[in-house]
């Protein structure tokens, strides 16, 4: 019975942190007098950049500038961004103290004329009307925002991030995050004024940590600046890891234990209890021909209902994955383990072919 017991608990945990802010979809057009930049690093980024430049140049709300910055890629991304005639930034030598991707876009701000910022990663997508909804939402939320976006998951190996992405959308959706003076931004799309990110010193003020987009978001809390997180289902989607498992374990390791830090205790301590539950009732194949076997059962069934209702707003995983979910819970696990001995062990993390401390210190 306490089986049951706990997994009822659980899934009821992950109603409570689950919301579906979604980035409204205005029906009026932008009438806003700003002038729009998109900054966009890109290191290697040759299978994404094409579907996001692509998605620009449909938008109902055109951007003043498009500019991306060639973060040291060794294939074919300068190539392919200045062939959609968007302003093309060389990457300069990563200076002392910074991270790749923080220098990577802090370069892109020193170049940009705009009165607002969009900073987006390139594997981003985006619907027609979707950077004039990011617009009216920045306006109508007075402060910075960002937004999760919809998975479009298409190999096996990135279906298995399911898991990874519904935690993604309790810490930065939960209701118990919106007081939260660490309340962070999720780094593929932010959206701020210029004023506000200079207010804060922009990615400066975050240039040597691993989760610049987490702490970006703290630095605009202190100064009073509203943070505001949605979900993209319909509007922002990306296609994380096309280039194989081995990235996809490596980007998600990179800021798996280290994350937590950022999140309030009391969004902590109900995504324990849904973690826990989801971990017990994934034991059912090996206890299935005992006593526990049934309660077991009932409980992988209520968190596979739970699974195929969440990832209509979370990521396209197929039908398959939400019913055998016990194989996105053990990839949660590997990366959760990974993620620790990067940390305790090696003391850094890697990403993109570099490595960067955790304390912060660049060290190659």
């Amino acid at each position: 019975m306490w089986i049951i017991l706990l997994s009822l608990v659980g899934c009821l945990s992950g109603f409570l942190l689950f919301r579906k802010n979604t980035l409204p979809v205005y029906d009026e057009p932008y009438q806003g007098l700003r002038k729009l930049s998109v900054i966009i690093p890109a290191r290697n980024e040759e299978l994404n950049l094409p579907y996001l430049l692509e998605s620009l140049k449909s938008q109902t709300f055109r951007p003043f500038e498009i500019i991306v910055v060639d973060d040291f890629s060794e294939d074919r991304t300068r190539e392919i961004a200045e062939s959609y005639g968007v302003k093309v930034i060389a990457g300069s030598s990563l200076p002392d103290g910074w991270t790749g991707k923080s220098w990577a876009v802090w370069t892109g701000y020193k170049h940009a004329s705009g009165d607002v910022y969009a900073f987006l990663d390139a594997d981003i997508r985006l619907a027609p009307h979707a950077m004039e909804s990011l617009m009216k939402a920045r306006e109508r939320s007075g402060g910075v925002i960002s937004v999760v976006p919809f998975h479009h998951a298409e190999k096996l190996y990135e279906k298995l991030a399911m898991m990874m992405n519904i935690l993604g959308i309790f810490a930065f959706t939960s209701v118990f995050e919106r007081s939260n003076p660490k309340k962070g931004l999720y780094g593929s799309c932010i959206v701020a004024l210029r004023e506000d990110y200079e207010k804060i010193k922009g990615h400066e003020s975050v240039k040597s940590e691993v989760l610049d987009d987490l702490l970006l978001g703290s630095k605009f809390m202190a100064a009073g600046i509203p943070v505001t997180n949605f979900i993209g289902y319909g509007l922002v989607s990306f296609r994380m890891y096309p280039k194989g498992i081995q990235s996809e374990i490596e980007g998600f390791s990179k800021g798996a234990v280290l994350s937590t830090s950022q999140l309030s205790p009391w969004t902590i301590i109900p995504t324990a209890i849904w973690v826990v539950g989801l971990l017990l009732s994934s034991t059912v194949f090996i206890f299935v021909d005992t006593s526990w076997g049934a309660p077991l059962m009932i409980g992988y069934i209520l968190y596979m209902l739970q699974f195929i209702y969440f990832i209509k707003y979370v990521g396209h995983f197929g039908f398959l994955i939400p019913v055998l979910h016990v194989f996105s819970t053990l990839f949660f696990v590997v990366i959760m383990i990974y993620s620790m001995y990067q940390v305790v062990f090696l003391g850094h993390v890697k990403w993109k072919g570099r490595y960067v401390r955790v304390r912060g210190r660049r060290e190659q």
